[in-house]
């Protein structure tokens, strides 16, 4: 029996089946969260299964210390479990579900920033912290410093502006679903979206 030589995709029909495949996420998430409505512990399980690791990625670039990151995703679960009669039947279950994580973030640096006797910078975690230089070659050094240098900037963009650029650039929502997510208008995501990368371009001239 011979066999037709495998013929490659292109990148249209690459583009088109990463779509439906994205789409088929999306109807999924939005069945899973009908289940959960009623009481599915099941379906609340597939949730946290596929979408635990994307929450704590979020918050981890929001508020840049892993084990914040670990409870707060703890807590944006619970808040899904707790707030799930909230949930707009055949809506978008992603926004909705980092519009939760990005507001217990946001309510966490808050925290934070009002107790004095805490600076903000020794709780953000450093990269060499992560990294341990002591075990790293040159090459490896290199590219931690270039990723300290880039927490370090993300760590001073005002809180609007590191939500924005951490929901377009690593999440690749649109600029209407940020909006939703963060409580603007699609117009100010745009404009914080343009200010955040102007200020990380500056603060990493010296790596570009």
């Amino acid at each position: 029996m011979t066999f037709a030589p495998e013929v490659p995709l292109d990148a249209t029909a690459t583009a088109a089946l990463a779509t439906a495949a994205a789409a088929a996420v999306r109807e999924d998430d939005r069945s899973l969260m009908a289940g959960v409505q009623r009481g599915d512990e099941g379906a609340f399980g597939r949730l946290l299964e596929r979408w635990e690791l994307p929450v704590k990625a979020v918050i981890m670039r929001l508020v840049l210390n892993t084990s914040e990151a670990e409870d707060l995703a703890q807590e944006t679960f619970v808040r899904v479990w707790q707030q799930r009669s909230k949930y707009r039947v055949g809506a978008e279950f992603r926004p909705w579900l980092f519009a939760i994580a990005v507001n217990l973030a946001r309510n966490r640096l808050r925290w934070w920033r009002r107790r004095p006797e805490v600076a903000l910078s020794t709780w953000i975690e450093t990269e060499s912290a992560a990294v341990g230089r002591s075990e790293v070659g040159a090459g490896e050094l290199e590219a931690a410093e270039r990723a300290a240098a880039l927490r370090a900037a993300l760590a001073a963009l005002p809180t609007d502006l590191r939500e924005a650029l951490v929901l377009f650039e690593y999440e690749e929502l649109s600029h209407a679903e940020i909006a939703g997510v963060v409580g603007a208008s699609a117009k100010a995501v745009e404009t914080r979206i343009y200010r955040a990368r102007e200020k990380l371009r500056e603060a990493l001239a010296g790596w570009i």
